[in-house]
């Protein structure tokens, strides 16, 4: 048995150094263990011994994926002159397109107040619950009607809260049946592995588990060729993986205006000042 300890140690070692352990002595001890009961219950070689201590004891450290974007082409002013590179969703996939856990039993907020979704973009895992609050003096009727899941929460009152499960993974653009100056964009994605950059352009997926995935990118105001093109397979391991620096054009991007919850325009109605179901008289 004393001729194992050399080998295994080395084993350790080499796992450590890669990542899969934080103590090469750690897993030089768990190895023995299981060789020690191996040898002395006539079962298997030294080898398989190895191999199956360091792969049940020693988990795999998670890895993470930093990288900045920068917004460019831009008729937006706090884009243009501010620097604002906020908003851009990146998240990553599994390679094999293997299905991802639903998130069931997960909550999200996106708030509304000063007659403003906040945050303006939401990324959530398939099978959350957004609830949106209403921290308004004035009713809301959150809806949307894009990507195959329509939903409409009502008319509802200040102070009060309603709420709607995403079973579906897409683009979902939110908007108020009352208020047409409100607006949001909810991603569903079918993985935990996300995060929105920051005004500065940067971003960092965390706790990734070692393994290929495809990158993808999201970005309300750029075109669906520009996000294809930036699509990517990465390798993540231990430790942290940075990305190269990311262009995202608008170019392509056109305002457009959009309707009420049932197709047609907004009328006078449906602003501050106006009657409107619900609205105290």
């Amino acid at each position: 048995m004393i001729l194992e300890l050399p080998i295994c140690f080395r084993i350790a070692q080499n796992v450590a150094r890669r990542g899969l352990a934080p103590d090469p002595l750690v897993g030089a001890r768990r190895a023995l263990c299981a060789l020690k009961y191996r040898f002395l219950h006539g079962r298997g070689s030294a080898s398989a011994a190895v191999a199956i201590a360091l792969l049940g004891a020693l988990p795999l450290v998670a890895g993470s994926v930093t990288g900045q974007v920068e917004l460019k082409d831009s008729h937006v002013a706090s884009v243009r002159k501010g620097r604002d590179y906020s908003g851009v969703v990146v998240w990553l996939s599994p390679a094999d397109g293997a299905p991802a856990q639903r998130a069931d039993g997960k909550h999200a907020r996106l708030i509304q107040k000063d007659k403003t979704f906040t945050p303006h973009v939401l990324v959530i895992e398939t099978g959350t619950t957004v609830d949106f609050p209403n921290y308004d003096p004035i009713f809301h009727n959150a809806f949307s009607n894009f990507s195959g899941q329509l939903f409409d929460i009502g008319l509802y009152a200040p102070g009060t809260s309603k709420s709607f499960r995403f079973q579906r993974s897409g683009v979902v653009r939110i908007f108020c049946n009352i208020h047409p100056a409100m607006s949001a964009v909810i991603l569903v994605v079918d993985t935990p592995y996300f995060t929105v950059s920051g005004a500065d352009g940067k971003f960092e997926i965390a706790n990734v588990t070692p393994g290929e995935y495809k990158l993808n990118v999201f970005h309300e105001r750029a075109s669906e060729s520009v996000l294809q093109g930036l699509e990517r397979r990465v390798t993540v391991g231990a430790g942290n993986l940075t990305l190269p620096p990311m262009e995202i054009s608008e170019s392509g991007y056109l305002p457009a205006s959009h309707k009420n919850k049932y197709g047609k325009d907004y009328s006078n109605g449906t602003e501050d000042g106006v009657t409107y179901p619900g609205a105290a008289k």
